[in-house]
């Protein structure tokens, strides 16, 4: 191991991978906001805004996807712990901005949807891996709907914004 473990909270003394112990931490007010982006065709975010994709309402069902994924994180990264969530809120922005008129979309140039997930809870631990694969899932259930007509889409920007609450505080990317 290159890294110190004792700086790295899910490795124990020795070394080996451990759901790190929150008994003693006290339950606090915490949210998590995270974003990410997917880059595409024009004509792609056209259907998307349009509401002409033929699976369905995407920005929908993307939206439920994120909400899902943020109450299955600990299904799906190892070390997580179950977190009785108290909000989860998707939303979504188009660049151009959604009810752009598709005639001034420019042919040459890409379009793009941004997610940003909100995730809240109280308790011992944070909600930044739920905002994180809320984020993740959405912009994957986009690709998964919109991959007929553009399977060149890029998945981009995943990233933390903020967090509050617990022993840490205040987080802000780039701040």
């Amino acid at each position: 191991m290159t890294t110190s473990s004792s700086a790295l909270t899910h490795f124990d003394d020795q070394g080996q991978a451990h759901m790190v112990d929150v008994a003693a931490k006290a339950a606090t007010h915490r949210i998590a906001i995270a974003q990410g982006r997917i880059v595409m065709n024009p004509a792609t975010l056209s259907i998307i805004l349009e509401g002409s994709a033929k699976k369905g309402d995407v920005l929908g069902i993307a939206r439920v996807a994120g909400i899902m994924a943020a109450k299955k994180t600990s299904d799906l990264i190892p070390l997580c712990h179950p977190l009785a969530l108290t909000r989860v809120a998707i939303d979504f922005a188009a660049a151009p901005s959604i009810g752009t008129p598709v005639a001034i979309l420019e042919k040459d140039k890409k379009g793009a949807v941004t997610c940003t997930a909100t995730v809240e809870t109280v308790g011992p631990t944070g909600v930044e891996m739920e905002a994180l694969t809320a984020v993740t899932v959405a912009l994957l259930t986009i690709y998964d709907m919109c991959k007929a007509v553009d399977r060149g889409m890029t998945i981009t920007d995943v990233k933390l914004l903020e967090k509050r609450g617990g022993k840490s505080g205040r987080y802000v990317s780039g701040a």
